[in-house]
Formats: structure tokens, sequence, C-alpha cells
């Protein structure tokens, strides 16, 4: 054994040597949350590697996020240096995995698609779905939910059941829809999967090592995937959490642990000892726990938690803008500090009352180049012209009511169908993208260049009043293509090919040039603040101290219509009291102002051992009321003109003033809000209603 590699054994406990000295065919690890697994996934790839002598190219290491991914990478590279792009393509999510092997290992000569072809996503197979079925003229129910039925009832298509659920055509759809993406030559995020599960069955490649991160997360096409990249001598190393289960909505679920452990036969260990958080606070989080023997704590038993309560969100929020200020000055950093909440729109008054204090503080919320519509329309623009034959990207790009050509429709469906470019500069530019012979090879040129090339100035219409900020955007966007292309050791041509696909999978960050592609879409943060967020978000992550507010009946938990909902309610509220290293904080609301929610406190307080706990009881009614009228009415109007302002700059942008949503009650009404957890709509007779979405009993138009 190599005298460095000895440094990663150091500060292994007994559990995580096991798990890395095992080399079972099939072994998954039940590691509960804090107990180290990203330090046993390093130390087991560098096992493998420096001991076993197990080439980095024969393991593909599969993870939850792109940033798990880059976080392996970035410590291997600490132990090699000269680690090489093309040593760690395998690692990575499971789609970019499949991406990787599909461009570069698999034979595609016999699918259809060719290895120039681009990645679209969800909803960009549900626009060309629908543009199918208005040519062919079929009868598909629900055309508003197309992309979840779409992804709902193909496994049933694929398995040979005869008819959709509503008896129309949608069976129909399928093959003609599988034809369209061969012919304009893009893959869906099912496609990648599917085509390579069933390339890899063929016996064409397989690595001698699986190691799969977050293995409770996956679903059941990449547990198919997983089957099919095992080869007769290939090995399996998993690690997972079923009490981190949180995303059922998108098709995982607590049984994923168990049915891979069942699939490969595997042998199961596990890690018990959490390093993170103290003794009070794990023993709290055993309370929640589903599955396994407890958690086991390494540490002191700290304080108590403290459990607070207040009069309603306005009182919580200049609370804690105090609390947090002292927290500070007594030594503690702001970005030690985090506030979590079940839903996105709760940030809201906090954010304001916290900046209103200079607190710096920041919200994580889902931000794409999609949001952005100069940048949605600028990758329409790079996606056509590193893949031609994708017309649908092709039309839109010159159809853009704001941008480009702005042509119509019909008018930019016959310049795609006749390759006419007469007088239609950006079409050119977009055709002979690929045969700049300079971006070919590793030559990367300026953002300035690509500008200069595309005619971009006069495309985003230089007398517009947003034209000096879009022109900010696409450079940016451009000098991250740049950036990428030169990190790659590629052209540009292919640096931009390689991006729009990664931007499909993962989005883009866009605060920030320095920062990578992120699965969920989320922004990183920036600096020392504190941090905002939902208990979704707050997944993977720790902090010294943790707020965790809003805890009433009817919001922590949501009400529930199933046992599963409430049991994934549950591992939620696990998943959040185990951020908190040193101090957790729970509070409630008397007067929560919300329909749906109680101000009674939520029945998972008194789930908590009450040794455990210091109560802080609502304080007098002279003083909650202290200067709270004055700072409500401030900051609602706040909220209202920002809202307002919104509205005004996005009102150019809309092709339709009003969104509708359809409940099965209520019936049709005007979509007033969404994140992605509720839905808020207003209804003829019944008022303001608000759904939780993966309860899926609304239907929003588009969707």
């Amino acid at each position: 054994m190599k005298t460095d590699f000895k440094e990663e054994w150091k500060h292994l406990n007994q559990y995580q040597m096991e798990a890395v000295l095992d080399e079972s065919p099939a072994c998954v690890v039940n590691a509960n949350v804090g107990s180290g697994k990203t330090t046993v996934l390093i130390a087991k790839i560098l096992y493998l590697h420096y001991e076993k002598s197990v080439p980095l190219e024969d393991m593909v290491v599969l993870t939850f996020t792109n940033k798990a991914a880059d976080e392996i990478i970035s410590r291997l590279r600490k132990k090699e240096p000269g680690l090489s792009r093309e040593q760690v393509m395998g690692f990575g999510t499971f789609h970019s995995a499949a991406l990787h092997l599909l461009k570069h290992q698999l034979s595609l000569e016999q699918t259809g698609w060719n290895r120039e072809f681009t990645v679209i996503s969800p909803d960009e197979e549900a626009d060309l779905a629908a543009e199918v079925i208005a040519e062919q003229k079929l009868t598909v129910r629900y055309k508003n939910r197309l992309k979840k039925r779409l992804e709902q009832e193909y496994p049933g298509y694929v398995r040979g059941k005869e008819s959709s659920r509503y008896r129309d055509d949608l069976f129909r759809l399928f093959p003609l829809l599988e034809e369209e993406k061969k012919r304009q030559n893009k893959m869906s995020f099912s496609d990648l999967l599917r085509v390579s599960a069933v390339l890899l069955r063929a016996g064409e490649w397989h690595p001698q090592w699986m190691i799969v991160d977050e293995v409770q997360d996956s679903d059941a096409q990449q547990i198919e995937f997983l089957e099919a990249l095992k080869g007769k001598d290939t090995r399996l190393f998993a690690v997972g959490d079923p009490n981190q289960v949180i995303y059922s909505w998108r098709g995982t679920g607590e049984n994923m642990f168990y049915l891979l452990k069942h699939r490969f036969a595997a042998k199961e260990l596990s890690l018990p000892v959490n390093y993170r958080s103290s003794a009070s606070i794990l023993e709290a989080a055993n309370r929640f726990l589903q599955s396994g023997a407890g958690i086991q704590s390494s540490r002191g038993a700290g304080g108590k938690i403290v459990v607070k309560n207040h009069y309603d969100p306005f009182q919580e929020a200049e609370y804690l803008a105090g609390r947090i200020r002292a927290l500070h000055d007594a030594g503690r950093a702001y970005g030690e500090i985090a506030v979590f909440y079940r839903l996105q729109k709760q940030a809201e008054l906090l954010k304001k009352v916290l900046e209103r204090q200079r607190i710096p503080c920041e919200v994580s919320v889902r931000k794409t180049v999609r949001d952005i519509p100069v940048l949605n329309w600028l990758i329409k623009v790079l996606r056509f012209s590193v893949n031609p034959a994708d017309g649908q990207m092709g039309m839109e790009a010159l159809a853009d009511p704001q941008y480009g050509e702005t042509r119509t429709r019909a008018k930019a469906k016959k310049i795609i169908r006749e390759q006419k470019w007469d007088n239609v500069l950006l079409y050119q530019r977009m055709l002979e993208f690929q045969d700049q012979e300079a971006w070919k090879k590793d030559t990367v040129p300026k953002a300035a260049e690509i500008f200069a090339y595309f005619g971009l100035r006069e495309a985003l219409h230089p007398t517009a009043s947003a034209y000096q900020e879009d022109e900010k955007l696409v450079l940016r966007l451009l000098e991250r293509i740049c950036g990428y292309s030169r990190e790659k050791g590629c052209g540009l041509i292919e640096g931009t090919r390689e991006f729009v696909n990664q931007s499909a999978l993962y989005g883009v960050n866009l605060l920030s040039a320095d920062r990578d592609m992120d699965s969920a879409g989320i922004e990183n943060f920036p600096g020392d603040t504190v941090k905002l967020m939902t208990l979704h978000a707050s997944k993977g992550l720790e902090f010294e101290t943790v707020f965790l507010i809003g805890m009433n009946q009817g919001l922590i938990p949501l009400h529930s219509q199933s046992f599963e909902q409430e049991e994934e309610e549950r591992r939620l509220f696990f998943v959040g009291i185990t951020r908190a290293k040193d101090e957790l904080e729970l509070s409630y609301y008397t007067n929560p102002g919300e329909p749906g929610i109680s101000g009674e406190y939520s029945r998972y307080l008194r789930m908590l051992p009450p040794h455990l706990l210091e109560w802080e009881e609502l304080r007098s009614e002279g003083e909650k009321r202290s200067n709270l009228q004055q700072l409500r009415r401030e900051v609602q109007e706040q909220i209202r003109e920002k809202k307002e302002q919104e509205q005004k700059e996005q009102e150019p942008q809309k092709n339709t003033a009003v969104k509708y949503a359809r409940h099965p009650k209520y019936g049709a009404g005007i979509l007033v809000s969404e994140d992605e957890m509720m839905v808020e709509v207003e209804f003829e007779g019944y008022g303001r209603k608000q759904f939780l979405k993966a309860f899926g009993e609304v239907t929003v138009e588009g969707e």
C-alpha cells in the first residue's frame, strides 16, 4: 500500500474501514446522516485504484448531483494532480454517465441517432410532442398535462400495455415522437438511460466497478440502467440513507435502497456514527428514524433544543434579525447560520426584514437560463448551431417575438424547411457555425468574437430598453461557454455542444462564472451570508446554527392524503434538524395568517423527548405588538411594489396575460402564484386556494 494513500485511513472508524475494504460482488452501505459517507466513497475509490490497481477509467461513479461528482473529482486531484479528464469521464450523475457512454463508448449506428445528438429537457420534449400531435392530428386528452402523461405512461407502453389510461392516441404518439427525435437528432433524459441500457445489455462494455452515491434517490429507470451496466464480473458498491428519501414525486422511494439490495443480492453494511450534530440533536432525530438501528453520536450532549412561540411571521422575522445579529456579534459567521422553512414563499418576508437590518442573506432559488428570456433564446440559437437537424430549436430561435429575426412561426418553419436564408443573417450564421475551421480545433475565441459572428447586437435590438442588461447577460454566458471549452481542452464547437447538453441536464448557475452547473439548478451561495432555504434545499448541507420556522400543524407537516406522504413529511423534518451541528431552534406561530395552517404547534414537537427541549412562550401582548404594525405595513408595501414591478417587466415577455389551472372539484381557475412546492389558484365562487404540487390535485396550463 502506498504511503500517501495511508493518510486517507487515519481517521476512518471501524465501520468506515469495513466498507472501504469490502470487495463483495455487491455491497450496499446504510449510511446514517453525518456519518462520513463522502469520506468513505473517496477512500473506496483510492483503495481500489492504488491498492487494487483498478484504473479510474474502469470505474463508473454515479452521484445524485453534478456538484457531488465534482467534489469527488476535486479530492482525487489533490491526491493525483495529473489526473486527466479522460480518467474521470465515468464520474457524474446517471444521466451524464449515460451521455458520456453514448458519445464516446457505445455504438449508436443502429439506434437512429448519431454522436452529435443534443439533449432536451422534459419541457422541450413536451413541446415537441405537441407539435407532433398537431401535425398528425392525434387526439390526446389533457394536453395541459402532457409532460406528466409522457413520463407516467411511457413505461406501460414499453411493457406492451394495449392502450393509454384515457384510451386516446397517446400510445400512437410515442413511436411518432421517437421518430421525430431521431430525425432532429436529440434525446430526452429518459432516452439517455433507455438507449444506453439497450446497448449495454448487448454486451458492448462493462466496468470493473460501479460506485453509487445517494442510491436511495434513484428511480426505477436508473436501477434498470445499473442492471444493464453490470457485467458478469462487475462489482457494485452503493451508499445511501433510506431515512433521507424526500423526492418521491421524482419517482424515488424508501424502497429503492432495499430494491437495489434485493436485485443485486447485496451484502448490507452500516455507518451508524454521526460526526456532525450534538448528542441532544441526534437523540431528537432518532425519534424520527424510519429505518436502521439508530444514530450513534461522537460528540457531547450540547445545549437543549429551543422551542419558541411567536405571535405571527412578522414578529418572528424581527426576532430572528435580532438573534442572528447577536450570534454574529458573539463571533459566529453569518455563513454558519441557516433558516429553514417548508414553503418558498415564507422567505420573502424574512429576507426583507433581514435586509432592513443590514444582515447579509441569500435565498436558495431555482434559476436557470430558462428563467431569463434573452438567455433562453440564446441557448436555442446555440442548440441549432451545433445540431442543424434540430428544426424545432431553429424555428423557435427565428420566431422569438423579442429577439433575432422575430419572424412568424409559419415563416420560420418555411425558412428551416427550404433552407433559404436570403436576408436572414442569423439563420445563415447558425447553419455555418460548424464550418468555422478554427473553432473545430482547440481554438477558443473571445466572447466578443462570438457575439459579433452571430450579429447579436442587431438581434438584441439596441434601441430596446433592456438592451444593455441583455447584452451583459449574453456576453457573460458566452464567456462561460468559452471558459468551459478551454477547461475541457476542446474547440469552441465541441465545447458549445457539450455545454448546451450539460445545461439541459443541470441548468446553468448564473451568479458567477466560477461556479459550475448544479443538478438541481439551485444557486450556490457566495460569501458570508445567512442562508434561507426550504427543507428540501437543505439536504446535504450543515450549519452550526439552524432555525426551523413555521412548526405549525398544516405547515410542518403539510396536510397529507396518504400514509406515504405523511412518512415523507417525517423524513423531511428529520433531514432539516440533522443539518444543525451545535444549535437548533424550532418556532411556531399563534397567528399563522394563512388558510389551512393551524395556530396549534406541530405534532412533531410532541414527539420530541421533553428533557431535550427548552420552551420559550409568547411574550406579553403589549411587547409583541411593539413596532410590528409599522413593520408589517412597510414590508407588505415593499413586497407589493416588488411584485408590481416584476409584473411590469414580465408583461412584454408573456405571450398570454393569464395562466389557468384546473382542479377536479373547483373546476378552472386563474393561477395566482406557483413555486417548486405549491400552487395558488383563484376559483370563481370558491376564492383563493393553495395546493401541494406533490399531490397532483391541480393541473397548470402548459404543464
